[in-house]
């Protein structure tokens, strides 16, 4: 997905999306205002709104509307007592996410090409699958070429995000590997969005 695409996507929901990589989206552009820039706003319907919030996290985690759906799925089937809690939990402890919030990626996209191409290893074992739930107290490491790369080593010195309080590097003097310290939460993401309202979206729709 293109730049400007991104960009696209984060100014019709009035929100960065750090996922996505690139800061800069709502920025003001130089270009002087067209004839529909004048229009006024018109209110949004529930269903709207509730669609933009879903579409929040869809775009940022970089996911299928489907795969967002299983996760749903799963994030219902553990009976806790807030299930959207449990999603946030399941997606922020996705490997490709957690190798972007470690500093690794300047995008979840960029951290899940590392990922596919084998740089990435979980507890000492080379995995090249993104979607892999994470479990507290597993080590995310990078492999030596993965370290060496001009990407990686651009993204470790201006990451995109801080780290998040249930990551941490090993050894702060050599980041080339981190651990799950604790099950993430909706306070862990890196954005605003309204939980009830992706709540109220997959329970109209039976999910």
């Amino acid at each position: 997905m293109s730049d400007r695409k991104k960009f696209k996507i984060q100014r019709a929901l009035g929100i960065e999306l750090p996922g996505l990589g690139k800061p800069g989206a709502l920025e003001k552009r130089n270009s002087p205002p067209g004839q529909h820039g004048r229009l006024k706003k018109r209110s949004k319907s529930q269903f709207a709104l509730q669609l933009m919030e879903k579409q929040k996290l869809l775009f940022h985690y970089g996911l299928r509307e489907e795969q967002l759906r299983r996760f749903v799925r799963k994030a219902r089937s553990l009976n806790t007592a807030n299930w959207i809690e449990s999603l946030i939990g399941l997606l922020e402890r996705r490997l490709d996410n957690v190798v972007f919030r470690l500093g690794f990626a300047r995008s979840i996209s960029a951290a899940r090409q590392l990922v596919s191409h084998g740089h990435v290893t979980v507890n000492g074992r080379r995995q090249t699958i993104g979607s892999m739930v994470l479990r507290p107290g597993e080590v995310v490491s990078l492999s030596e070429r993965g370290l060496q790369m001009d990407v990686v080593q651009t993204s470790l010195r201006a990451p995109r995000l801080t780290m998040p309080s249930f990551l941490q590097y090993q050894n702060p003097s050599t980041p080339d590997r981190g651990v799950v310290l604790s099950i993430p939460g909706t306070a862990h993401v890196p954005f605003e969005f309204n939980s009830n309202q992706v709540a109220e979206y997959y329970a109209k729709r039976g999910v």
